[in-house]
């Protein structure tokens, strides 16, 4: 089997390329690393153009747990952008992505080492992701966003997120038998 990742910028048409490079395969597992949070229109509007697609006979699996990643068949992860997201989140590394400048007190010093227990726990956790990529025996397509084209985040939790997904997506990279970079649904291959 390979693994193969699609990167590309938003609205690049990424998605809709790694599914084409599962067409003719019978036995497909989604893996949808983003849930609809109540309230969100806009997401589920998103959410369910992404479901419309699919062919009817895909196996879709809300999750951000790397084991799934372990199985035969064909696999379609979509995203590693939303599965880094939800990691930071579960890790709780965007509680402490911005503590408090200056001063040396007591507090300052437990909001340091909050952070860097969350930003451990967000490695292991990453490490787990890209480890379970490298062992799957199933033919696995990853679609990721590339950050390295925009702006840099003006907040320390924004660049933290894009150093983050910037760090898996070159794990990823490194890994893979296949990588391609979509622009303007345009794919290009990279390896």
């Amino acid at each position: 089997m390979s693994r193969v990742l699609v990167l590309g910028g938003s609205r690049s048409g990424k998605s809709a390329y790694a599914e084409q490079l599962l067409e003719g395969w019978a036995d497909v597992t989604y893996l949808a690393t983003s849930t609809v949070a109540d309230g969100d229109d806009e997401w589920a509007s998103r959410v369910a153009l992404h479901r419309a697609r699919r062919p009817v006979g895909w196996t879709t699996l809300e999750t951000t747990m790397p084991s799934e990643l372990v199985r035969g068949g064909a696999v379609l992860v979509d995203s590693v952008t939303t599965w880094v997201a939800a990691l930071m989140d579960e890790t709780g590394v965007w509680d402490t992505a911005d503590p408090g400048e200056g001063g040396g007190g007591g507090a300052h010093a437990v909001d340091r080492r909050r952070a860097e227990a969350a930003r451990e726990r967000l490695a292991l956790r990453c490490d787990a992701l890209v480890n379970n990529w490298v062992m799957t025996p199933a033919h696995v397509v990853a679609v990721s966003d590339e950050v390295g084209l925009g702006v840099v985040p003006e907040t320390r939790a924004g660049r933290l997120f894009r150093d983050t997904l910037g760090t898996v997506n070159q794990r990823l990279a490194a890994t893979a038998d296949e990588v391609w970079f979509v622009v303007a649904g345009l794919p290009q291959r990279l390896r």
